[in-house]
């Protein structure tokens, strides 16, 4: 363990490795712009590009990559070597600081969602300094330099993710050094940073019942598969004692994770027999995302080395437990304090009621953009149950906050449910445990202490969108709270004063939001609805709000997206959405034509003959006739929300014929074999 241990970081260029290999000054320089967002000097390029191919080399790495995240929601990644002719018939080594700030990759096969003509090829990638370059080793054990960049089309446009991210992180750092200023705390040109924590659940199954799967291979999810008599029933796996070769996956998991600087932390069995989860401790957001990304490849690739597949689809098995990313979001304030976290003096918890309050202004306001950062195909399958949240956004803060929340609307917060004084800058708030809320699986975005968790986030999706929307909704918030501040104070009122009704005001407005109970209820979706929440359940209604003057002003205000860059986005997802629906009829319908009807029509020529089981022939003949009728009716039908109905039409129809067909004959691989082996 200790070996593994000195190994944490061994293949990344962080700020431990640059210190040793760069000069003062150019070391001095990098890490101001890294830890304060200041401008890039292109004169240390150079030093910074030798140094990084050098380290590179020693690593065994003959080749560097621009690592990028296009829209697909993946990574993209173009090889280059480090050889370059030294015109004398030989070659040498060479990385120069151009190639280390800029490349440029064919943008003319990614999606841009109408930000680009497919003729116009040229796009850019730009180094991201803010993350560090790491080595990837591939199956046959070659090194590449992984550098961490955006990626822009010819006239700017963003074509990533990466790029409207750290446009979000810089409007909440700006805001957030505004209110910081307001509460009397200016650190310089330090920056505020929001940090994460991304829970990454997956289910791992043996990698020949996988090759059985043509649904699983081609869709991610099993389109058909009969619930076996037992499951995740019995909440038997959660937390139990990890498998031998499952456990064995995990410490390779750790050990390559560890070297590429991820810190992951946690792992253990989750709900549904064959699902687990994996946790890092918290980093700032940029770098948080781009190591989830990286967690998601190395869960694939670790899993193929030892005989399994790793199903990262947000809902790989019906009835039972999906997959998410529980995006625990947290606001470090330029003081290096977690805005977050309660404190020990009146001022400090003013300041976090002001969050808290602000958060609630922000996930109220914009909600259905919420909603639509995790909309997509498979998560439409996972929300709503089974520990997934329900579509409608709300807040739980716990019983202790929320009543603290109620008395600042009254006037002024003078007690707390478990005892002390808590007016707003007067008195002592009573010390909050960092364990002061409950926590409720059913909450989209729940307080846990010292963090938001947002547990919408899809297992398979990039958690950069959602951190997009949240950054800059409380931006917005932020920004609306100073604004009135300011002016308050500029008028010659008390601050004090000025934040409690401030704060009342945000709060009476925007108190609807809240909820502390069971979201799965019928009564909530009910009380949801009197209270004009949105309840968007399906991708096509989720993704309408980008489409909105409400969203395209707040994007374009704090510089994150252009509208024609939102535009985009919406198109790209939609027709995501479409096609993901489209290819799942085309496979649905091939693997029940092709495979189930031959499996069926063998089974009951057997069973003619024997008179005993008649009714068995006969059920299934009439089961036979539904699926071929489904069959033939999910290969005329168009558009995604008939597909679905389709589909699951058929679906009903095969299941049934899997309970009635001899397991010898049957052409999948069963859900219990799937879960259990």
């Amino acid at each position: 363990m200790k070996n593994t241990i000195d190994a944490f970081g061994e293949n990344v260029f962080g700020l431990p490795v640059m210190e040793t290999r760069l000069s003062a000054p150019t070391f001095a320089k990098l890490k101001k712009t890294i830890e304060t967002g200041s401008e890039l000097d292109a004169g240390i390029a150079d030093e910074v590009a030798e140094a990084m191919k050098e380290w590179a080399m020693e690593k065994g790495a003959t080749h560097y990559t621009h690592w990028f995240q296009p829209l697909t929601g993946t990574t993209a990644e173009k090889h280059d070597s480090f050889i370059f002719p030294d015109f004398k018939g030989g070659v040498i080594t060479q990385f120069s600081g151009g190639e280390l700030i800029q490349g440029e990759p064919d943008a003319s096969s990614f999606p841009s969602g109408g930000l680009r003509a497919t003729f116009e090829a040229r796009g850019y990638t730009g180094w991201d300094p803010t993350s560090p370059a790491f080595i990837k080793y591939d199956g046959a054990g070659a090194a590449t330099l992984c550098i961490p960049t955006v990626f822009c089309g010819y006239h700017g446009e963003a074509l990533d993710k990466k790029t409207p991210l750290l446009r979000s992180m810089k409007a909440l750092s700006e805001q957030t050094v505004r209110l910081g200023k307001l509460f009397g705390i200016d650190c310089g040109d330090k920056m505020a940073l929001a940090t994460l924590g991304s829970e990454q659940e997956y289910f791992l199954i043996d990698a020949e019942l996988y090759d059985g799967r043509l649904d699983l291979k081609q869709c991610g999810r099993t389109l058909f598969g009969k619930a076996p008599a037992k499951h995740q029933q019995m909440e038997d796996h959660y937390f139990g004692a990890i498998k031998p070769r499952v456990a064995a996956f995990m410490a390779d998991l750790d050990a390559e994770l560890w070297k590429l600087g991820v810190p992951a932390k946690t792992r253990h069995n989750e709900v549904c027999p064959a699902q687990f989860e994996i946790a890092p401790v918290f980093e700032t957001l940029n770098i948080a995302i781009d190591h989830n990304m990286i967690t998601m490849e190395t869960l694939r690739t670790t899993a193929e080395r030892h005989g399994f597949e790793c199903l990262l689809h947000e809902k790989p098995f019906a009835g039972v437990n999906g997959s998410g990313k529980h995006n625990n979001w947290a606001l470090s304030g330029p003081d290096g304090k977690n805005w977050l976290s309660p404190g020990d003096n009146p001022h400090e918890n003013a300041k976090f009621m002001t969050i808290i309050v602000a958060l609630m202004k922000a996930v109220d306001t914009h909600a259905d953009l919420l909603r639509a950062s995790v909309a997509s195909a498979g998560n439409d399958h996972r929300l709503g149950a089974n520990e997934a949240p329900p579509a409608v956004v709300s807040i739980f803060l716990g019983d202790q906050l929320t009543d603290i929340v109620e008395q600042i609307e009254a006037g002024g917060a003078k007690s707390s449910k478990y005892g002390g004084h808590i007016h707003l800058g007067v008195d002592l708030l009573p010390k909050l445990p960092r364990g002061n809320t409950d926590r409720n699986r059913t909450s989209p975005f729940a307080f846990t202490g010292n963090k938001f968790e947002f547990r919408a986030v899809g297992s398979n999706q990039s958690p950069s969108g959602a951190n997009i929307v949240l950054n800059t909704i409380v931006a917005e918030a932020f920004d609306s709270i100073c604004t009135e501040l300011e002016g308050a104070v500029a008028a010659g009122k008390e601050f004090n004063a000025a934040l409690q009704e401030v704060l009342a005001s945000i709060i009476k407005e925007h108190k609807r939001i809240l909820f502390n109970g069971d979201g799965y209820t019928a009564e909530w979706l009910e009380e949801a609805a009197k209270r004009g929440l949105p309840n968007l359940a399906t991708s096509e209604e989720a993704l309408e709000p980008l489409t909105t003057k409400k969203a395209k002003d707040l994007f374009a205000k704090y510089g994150v997206l252009s509208n024609e860059e939102l535009a985009s986005r919406y198109n790209i997802y939609i027709e995501g959405y479409e096609r993901t629906v489209e290819i799942e009829a085309k496979v649905a319908a091939s693997i029940a034509k092709t495979m189930v009807v031959p499996a069926v029509v063998t089974a009951i020529a057997e069973y003619s003959v024997v008179p005993a089981v008649a009714g068995l022939t006969a059920e299934m003949s009439s089961l036979l006739e539904t699926a071929v009728a489904s069959i033939a009716k999910l290969e005329k039908t168009h558009g995604a929300h008939a597909q679905l109905a389709a589909m699951a039409e058929l679906r009903a129809s095969v299941d049934a014929l899997e309970g009635l067909v001899p397991a010898d004959l049957w052409p999948l691989p069963s859900y219990a074999e799937m879960l259990f082996t």
